[in-house]
């Protein structure tokens, strides 16, 4: 019986390619031609940031020359997709679009991503997103990402770990430096869940890291707050070739 239901309701609504909307073999897919013009990350990357690099791993930790000039206060990141091509189209939906079912495949691209960071007793947590925009949004990206993803790898989720209590102006176009200093103060641990950061290993998700300025201000929050180590994962990571 729930068999012929699904039959009936896949010749209703059949599978749709997530980037154009043409038929696909499979729900929450891309096809062919989207998943050619998607630039999904692999090889060699940067240990910190999750950049690719050239070469071949040789057994030591790599890490490009942006953060090994300017260290991370993080431990370990990593991205799945550069931000170009069809991946920039389908986070700019996911983020202005009202596309928010495309955070679910998403979270599994996030999950291969950061496979080799996921360890037991990890605490997941997006950066969060001043009320004001989540106003105007409806949601947060990030937050839907994180959800998504810590059904997918079965680690503990807190949507609200981090608060960021003053607004920012858009962080497009500005320096690294600019960007640190716009941004300094402006996020807190939320005081009801201090409890939860001291002593774990936290995992920082958000869906594009540009100079990883909001990243670092969220990571500092969490080891002040006696976090143990941080990871960051983010959806796209842009570089400076993309």
């Amino acid at each position: 019986m729930w068999q012929r239901i699904q039959t009936a309701v896949s010749l209703i609504y059949p599978p749709r390619c997530l980037g154009c909307g043409d038929l696909t073999e499979t729900d929450f897919g891309l096809c062919g031609s989207c998943w050619r013009e998607t630039p999904f990350i692999g090889g060699v990357v940067c240990e910190s940031c999750g950049v690719p690099l050239p070469g071949m791993a040789d057994g030591h930790r790599i890490e490009c020359d942006d953060c090994m000039a300017a260290p991370r206060p993080w431990r370990e990141g990593r991205s799945a997709l550069l931000y170009d091509g069809k991946a920039r189209s389908l986070i700019l939906a996911l983020k202005h679009g009202d596309r928010p079912e495309l955070a679910r495949p998403a979270a599994r691209w996030l999950a291969r991503a950061g496979q080799d960071m996921f360890r037991d007793g990890m605490l997941v947590a997006p950066v969060p997103l001043h009320w004001s925009r989540l106003l105007k949004r409806r949601y947060n990206q990030s937050a839907l990402l994180t959800q998504h993803l810590g059904k997918e790898v079965g680690l503990e989720v807190c949507p609200d770990l981090l608060l960021r209590h003053r607004k920012t102006p858009v962080l497009d176009g500005k320096t690294a430096a600019e960007r640190a200093e716009v941004l300094k103060s402006s996020i807190i641990a939320h005081p009801k869940r201090q409890d939860r950061l001291r002593g774990r290993d936290i995992l920082l998700v958000d869906d594009v890291m540009t100079s990883g300025a909001t990243l670092a201000a969220c990571a500092r929050v969490c080891l002040a707050s006696g976090a143990n180590h941080i990871s960051v994962l983010t959806l796209a990571r842009v570089a400076k070739d993309a």
